[in-house]
Order: structure tokens, then sequence, then C-alpha cells
């Protein structure tokens, strides 16, 4: 590989990288990708069957532009290569009116002019009866354009896009050093050398090794699936996100056909103790789950609250809980700091990168995931 010269390299072909390098190569980029392993994988942050789509997030107001212009950028890559990607059932986000699971969602819906159904908690008990508990101030909103997404799918789909407008994938190579001279940047493999005038850093949890200053920590977080019992099938249960109080908040979807439920417990601000990713342990104890167990005991009915199946994930928090998107150096530029909600944005997050990359702009707000905040 010495003395090939791209225009933009990408390290790391997760959500966010495969992204990346997809929207480099729709605008004509000469572009190269390279991952350590062979996406997509079960290694990272990017795995299993679904991730939750929101279009009104209530992790900042801003993201509903990002979540439509990802939904834009999912159904065309459909098209491109009749992948899956996206399936639209609608979510429910429940709480307190004052908590951040419902105000955040009613100020992100505002911000594009959009006045979301509102339920009581009769209402809501009435309509999804599955949960438990519900307080008699506590409301529900009803997000008509959230639904679940194909992790996996999207890499795979991504990718092969990518390379049919000629972008190069390098798969199982390892990433040991890059160096930005002013005039470029020359990166060292295990392949060999790599010369681009820019790079994306995409690479996860392993992206503080190659931007140590930037505040990011990765932490060990476990996805988990549930028998699914009568009621639970996705029609029926659809994506939601529970805030039961501020501190612990209980999120899920029903079963695909032939699948499982899938539930799980918030990760922002909760305590977690930071981790090398290459020596994640993934191996699934009882204590991994007991949290959850014990909420879905309380929280849902009619659903055995011991899970079918449990998988480590890897995912990165910053200080704000938002991404860490955008020109980073000279030449450099990184996509990462996920915080557990970034998936269904990589999209959006692929075509800012790509804009930037090329000296364009897009029509977001990104000044609150710029990587300058913290630099």
């Amino acid at each position: 590989m010495a003395g090939q010269q791209y225009d933009v390299a990408v390290v790391g072909l997760g959500a966010m990288g495969a992204a990346a390098l997809w929207r480099l190569a729709e605008r004509g980029v000469r572009a190269i990708g390279i991952d350590r392993f062979t996406p997509p994988h079960d290694l990272g942050a990017t795995h299993g069957q679904t991730r939750l789509f929101r279009t009104f997030c209530l992790e900042h107001p801003a993201l509903g532009e990002y979540a439509r212009l990802s939904r834009n950028l999912f159904q065309q890559l459909e098209q491109h290569t009749g992948e899956s990607l996206l399936s639209v059932t609608g979510g429910t986000i429940i709480g307190h009116p004052d908590s951040l699971a419902v105000s955040g969602t009613r100020r992100a819906a505002e911000r594009l002019g959009v006045t979301l159904n509102l339920w009581t908690a009769a209402e809501l008990a009435a309509r999804q009866p599955q949960h438990l508990g519900l307080r008699a101030d506590d409301v529900a909103v009803f997000d008509a354009e959230a639904g679940v997404a194909n992790p996996e799918g999207f890499i795979r789909a991504a990718l092969q896009r990518a390379g049919e407008l000629s972008a190069k994938v390098l798969t199982q190579v390892s990433v040991r050093a890059i160096e930005d001279d002013g005039n470029g940047v020359r990166i060292a493999t295990s392949a060999g050398e790599v010369r681009a005038d820019q790079v994306v850093l995409a690479s996860g949890a392993w992206l503080a090794r190659f931007a140590p200053d930037l505040p990011l920590d990765p932490i060990r977080t476990v996805m988990t699936w549930f028998d699914a019992a009568p009621g639970y099938g996705l029609a029926e249960f659809p994506v939601f996100v529970r805030e039961i109080h501020p501190a612990l908040t209980l999120w899920g979807h029903g079963a695909l056909p032939g699948g499982a439920v899938k539930l799980g417990l918030g990760d922002i601000g909760v305590p977690r103790s930071s981790l090398d990713p290459d020596h994640i342990d993934r191996h699934i104890t009882r204590e991994d789950t007991a949290e959850l167990r014990q909420t879905v005991s309380q929280w849902l009915g009619g659903i055995d609250a011991q899970p079918v199946s449990a998988h480590p994930c890897m995912i990165t928090r910053t200080p704000d809980a938002q991404f860490i998107v955008g020109r980073y150096r000279r030449n450099v530029l990184v996509a990462g700091g996920d915080s557990g909600h970034a998936f269904k944005h990589a999209p959006a997050i692929g075509e800012i990168i790509a804009a930037e990359a090329v000296g364009k702009t897009v029509e977001l707000d990104t000044a609150f995931i710029a990587p300058q905040r913290f630099l």
C-alpha cells in the first residue's frame, strides 16, 4: 500500500465511519475506509438486530433535524441496496410532565413546529396496559415518526454503496499511528502506509488513542432481550422511553416477527467504570442484568423478567452527553462520543463529516457537537 494517496481516509467503520465513507463517496471524493475487524461485527457499539429511532429527541432539541435527515438517507440507501433499514412504528415517551424525557421530547417537536399528542396516565394505561405503576400525574407523548432501525444492515449497506461508488475498504487492518504533517496525513497500518489529504477518526471506543485531549469515556453496557409474551409484539408494544424517576429510565420495544423484546436502562449520567476497549469483559453475569430484571418485574406486566439473551456493547460518553463531530485538527476530523444515542443520527453525522471534508456546510446546528467546545 505504500505510496497510495487518497483525498480522505476514514479510520473505523462502525455506524459513523461507514456513514462518512458512504457520504464522501456520494460526493465523488476519493476515499478509503479502514477497520481492524470486518464490519459489521459485535466487538464495538453497532451490532444486534435493532436500535431505537426517535425523531423528537429528548437529548437535544436540534437533533430532530438530524433525525429527519437521517430518515431520508436511510430511505435512499434502502432504495440503492434493497436492505431494510428503518421501520416506522411510532413511539411513546413517558414520565412526569417536567421530566427530561417528556419535556425534552416536546421541546424538540416544538422546534420543528410539531404538536405531539399528550396522553394522561389513564389514557396510556388503556392504550398500552403493559406499563405498570403509572402515577396519576404521569403523561405520555406519542412520536409518530419513531421506530426501529437496523444497525448491522446499515453498515453493510453503507459500505456496499460506498464500494459501488469506488471507495476502497480495508478490513482486518489495524491503524498504528497517524501523523498530520500540515500538508496531509500519513497513516501507519498493519498493511503498510496510507496517505491522504485528510483523515476522519471514527474509531468508537478506540478514538481516545488518536485524540487523547478529547474527553471521551468508553464504558461497557449490556444489550438485553426477553421472551415475546402475548401483547409484546412490536405493533402492540412499540418503541418507548419511560423516565420512572431522574435516575432510572427504562426503554425498549416489542418483538419483531420471530424475534424477542428488547429492553434496557438509560446510561446517561449513570456511574460506570471506564474501560480499555481491547480488554472488555464479554462474559455476562447475573449481576449485569440484576437492576434491569428488577425494573422489568416492577414496571412491566405479563412478561418474564429473566432475559433470554444478553450481549456486551461499548458506548463512549462525553461530559455533556453529546457527540463530538467535526474538524479536530487542520487535516483531521472526528466522529465519535456516541453517548449511547448516536446510531439513529449516523447518516446525518456522515453527511456533516463529508460536507466539512470538502469545505461545504449543512443546514444543521452543529455547534453543540463541535470538538472545539472541549479544546
